[in-house]
């Protein structure tokens, strides 16, 4: 007599902002030596870009740029779908950003190799959805620091998704 068992278990999907960041290493191609230099990981020269430019402990750098990763990543992996962050969590996106050689790399290994432009409104938007992309960030099965999206609530980022490859 064989039993055979069925699971009735859904597997859900958990991703580490660390790992997929720290995962772009390979795929730098520009300033190697100054992204490279220090001997951290690329997780941590973020972090720790975020120190030097800002007033904060490193947990909470570390937080903030989890969430960023988080949501660039699903910028680029989710294009049809509007997401948004407030200005806290925006301080890691704009860190990725200007560490151009990161960000590349980032455009490189996440959005199929193009380029993916950040384009600002100079108002901010009141409309929740920043609550929506946690929301969303949450059913893509990433992290949720609830706290962070919950500082800024309905006053959330000018972003456009309107413009071709833009968040």
């Amino acid at each position: 007599m064989t039993l055979t068992l069925e699971s009735s278990v859904t597997t859900t999907r958990t991703r580490d902002p660390k790992a997929l960041l720290n995962a772009v290493e390979p795929h730098l191609q520009h300033l190697t030596i100054n992204v490279l230099d220090s001997g951290m990981s690329i997780w941590d020269r973020e972090v720790a870009l975020l120190l030097r430019d800002n007033t904060m402990v490193r947990d909470m750098a570390e937080r903030i740029m989890g969430q960023a990763v988080a949501y660039t990543v699903a910028t680029m992996e989710h294009k049809d779908v509007h997401l948004g962050v407030g200005k806290l969590v925006d301080i890691g996106v704009h860190q990725l950003i200007l560490d151009t050689p990161v960000y590349f790399a980032m455009c490189d290994l996440y959005n199929g190799g193009a380029y993916r432009h950040h384009a600002p409104f100079i108002e901010r938007r009141g409309d929740g959805l920043c609550i929506r992309t946690a929301d969303f960030l949450r059913s893509d099965g990433w992290p949720v620091d609830e706290e962070l999206w919950a500082i800024d609530g309905a006053d959330c980022s000018p972003c456009d998704n309107k413009s071709p490859d833009s968040h």
